[in-house]
């Protein structure tokens, strides 16, 4: 088929056969007659609308398409011959398998005069979806972006808050009125990245980290909280949110919002230290390990250095000219201040200093200064001169109540950029200390026994006394890891007939009714042993056993060693005066043997006497003794499990360690040997080690 084209004004085509449309790269279809009978369709025409027939009217070929008002433009173009031409216009195309999607096209109608038949119309379709949609997509995000515009700016206008602009690498472009009033600073000082310097020195080298990475990573939602520095010279917490406006694939600018949250952060930072002030103070075995932990709950959160001060006595009483003794148990401060804070001692302050004042007011004292010029009224004597370096100049002195009195003090300094110690963080202190009440009233009332458990433990292990002939040394030494007193002793004391007795023992456990019960074994060997001083140590024991199961059952696991030195009888040799070698009678109640140091270093344990510990044998049953000839210059120790016994380590290991070292040291004074048994012997166990020696004279000096 051909049509052919008379004239260009008229629009019609002359000779021109149709096949060479269907290459073209835009639509093209022929529709002839009246009727508008579809007659011709190209690749392209057929690619995008689907297989139409050909032979039957337009209408009918396109009966699915909704935008029907396009093909009455088909009669005015072949009535009058006139071309018509259409911009981007929708089209809704429905395809075979369903989809319906809608496509823009412009398109031109034209006139056209066939050889063969009727004249007719050529339509062709170019597809501009493409187009079409990239400017509606620009057009709107234009409209989106010009309300979000005037959102901000009528926001920026209104709101107190302190509100910012930064582009792309994150450097501030513009910011809200709020932003100024509440830093005190011009706008040309936050522009860029200066904002940063209104950041608390502690925390702006955080915070610019984490803004920077953000701003190469670009999360969806950026979030930091940080103290920021107001007019009026105090730091507030804030959080700060950002987030980015995007473009595409990149980041147009960041808008943020900086939000004050002091007041949420003080109530998280109570409940915070409220919990951990229980959890440390319930730890420690003893009070001033307690207030200890209870320092280093309240450095850093609220002070920079931080001391607590017990009172060994009643809330006011002073001694020596109205002078207030306190004794410094805990000097906490935080990582990156000067060393130097003075080790655990008793300080001495006056009536007018304020510990004593909050000790006898019992109120807290606030005090403020110039930075590094600490009153001497204000700090404690031991650490006003480290006070001083550090450039304090804020502080607090809150008495602490326990049971109704004031047993400690707790002072708190602030000091460099840090803001000075106000109300709040006082009231919050005074709470922190108040939660840890029970179990700090629960630490004074144990080291108070054991005040008096150690008084009593002292005032029996008493100097050995002294013989003209024998040299005697004893040695206690507490476990370093054992809060509470032992039940150790040793004693030795002189008997009937010039003999001498020698006693080492061990009540179980570590309070004071282990001291009580130490205290009362001790003398009632005493008495017994001088009622009855002509008897064996075994028959003295055996009674001692007999009297503790009559008078106190429930006295607990004691063992202990007796011993009896005295001259033996005088060889049969004409002259009279001459005295026997020194021999030794003892018996052991489940306790370890004596050790025998020969003066050459020979070693060897004494257990031919051993018993059961006290208590176990049923009254009246005999405890035996056993007698051993000393040699001159020989030693004799008496000692507890403590200088024996290690965790995870056999007995038999522990005694074998102990006669290697004595014999070491068989040469030294026995003094001297007593102490490097104590200093060498590794104190990690949770026992006391008590330890008495008596040394024989040698024979010619």
């Amino acid at each position: 088929m051909s049509f052919s084209r008379r004239s260009s004004e008229s629009g019609e085509f002359t000779g021109l056969p149709l096949e060479v449309f269907d290459p073209a790269p835009v639509g093209v279809m022929v529709c002839q007659g009246p009727e508008h009978v579809v007659t011709y369709m190209n690749t392209t025409y057929r690619a995008v609308f689907g297989n139409r027939p050909l032979g039957v009217p337009v209408r009918r070929a396109f009966a699915d398409l909704e935008e029907r008002g396009y093909l009455e433009l088909l009669d005015p173009v072949l009535r009058d011959g006139e071309p018509v031409r259409v911009s981007a216009a929708p089209v809704t195309v429905c395809y075979a398998h369903g989809e319906v999607e809608r496509r823009f096209f412009s398109f031109s109608m034209s006139r056209i005069a066939s050889a063969e038949g009727e004249p007719g119309v050529l339509i062709v379709a170019a597809e501009v979806t493409g187009e079409v949609t990239t400017a509606e997509h620009a057009r709107t995000l234009a409209e989106e972006r010009r309300r979000t515009l005037l959102r901000y700016e009528s926001l920026v206008a209104t709101s107190t808050e302190k509100l910012w602009v930064a582009d792309a690498d994150g450097l501030l472009v513009e910011g809200s009125d709020g932003w100024e009033r509440a830093t005190g600073r011009p706008w040309g000082e936050l522009r860029g990245a200066g904002w940063l310097g209104t950041a608390h020195p502690d925390d702006r080298a955080a915070l610019a980290e984490a803004w920077f990475r953000a701003v190469r990573e670009v999360p969806e939602l950026f979030q930091h909280t940080y103290r920021l520095r107001h007019a009026d010279g105090t730091y507030r917490h804030c959080l700060l949110r950002a987030v980015p406006v995007r473009d595409g694939g990149g980041v147009l600018e960041w808008m943020a919002a900086c939000v004050d949250i002091e007041e949420r952060w003080r109530r998280e930072l109570r409940d915070s230290l409220v919990v951990r002030a229980a959890a440390a103070v319930t730890e420690p075995e003893n009070a001033p390990d307690a207030f200890a932990a209870l320092s280093r709950v309240i450095v850093p959160a609220l002070a920079d250095e931080c001391g607590i001060y017990l009172l060994p006595e009643p809330a006011g009483q002073q001694h020596g000219g109205g002078l207030l003794t306190v004794e410094r148990v805990a000097a906490t401060a935080r990582e990156g201040l000067p060393a130097g804070l003075p080790p655990r001692r008793e300080e001495h302050v006056a009536p007018g200093h304020s510990l004593a004042r909050a000790v006898r007011e019992r109120r807290p004292v606030h005090c403020s200064f110039s930075p590094g010029a600490v009153p001497a009224d204000v700090a404690p004597p031991g650490v006003r001169s480290w006070l001083s370096r550090t450039g304090a100049h804020s502080g607090v002195v809150l008495p602490v109540l326990v049971d109704g009195a004031v047993a400690a003090v707790v002072t708190a300094f602030v000091c460099g950029d840090r803001a000075p110690i106000g109300p709040q963080d006082r009231n919050l202190m005074r709470e922190v200390v108040e939660q840890a009440h029970d179990a700090l009233s629960q630490a004074l009332r144990l080291q108070r026994t054991q005040r008096v458990a150690r008084a009593l433990q002292h005032s029996l292990l008493t100097e050995p006394p002294d013989h003209p002939h024998l040299r005697i040394a004893a040695r206690y030494l507490p476990s370093p890891t054992a809060a509470d007193v032992g039940g150790d002793w040793y004693d030795s004391f002189p008997l009937p007939g010039g003999a001498l007795a020698l006693v080492i023992g061990d009540v179980a456990g570590h309070d004071l009714r282990a001291a009580v019960t130490m205290g009362m074994m001790r003398n009632m060997l005493r008495a017994l042993a001088a009622d009855h001083g002509g008897r064996p140590p075994g028959e003295v024991v055996r009674r001692l056993d007999a009297a503790v199961q009559a008078l106190d059952p429930d006295t607990g696991t004691t063992t202990c060693v007796m011993a009896r030195v005295e001259r033996g009888p005088a060889p049969e040799v004409d002259g009279g005066d001459a005295q026997g070698p020194w021999r030794l009678t003892y018996t052991a109640a489940g306790h370890p043997p004596p050790l025998l140091i020969a003066e050459d270093g020979g070693t060897r344990f004494l257990e031919d006497a051993r018993g059961p510990l006290l208590g176990v044998l049923p009254p009246g049953t005999p405890r035996g003794s056993a007698t051993e000839d000393l040699p001159a210059g020989c030693t004799l120790l008496l000692y507890t499990d403590g200088l024996v016994e290690r965790p995870g380590e056999s007995l038999d290991r522990g005694l074998e360690r102990l006669r290697r070292n004595a014999a070491a040291l068989a040469r030294e004074p026995v003094g001297a040997l007593c102490d490097a048994l104590v200093t060498t012997t590794p104190a990690t166990g949770r026992d006391d080690i008590a330890l008495i020696a008596l040394r024989l004279p040698v024979t010619g000096r």
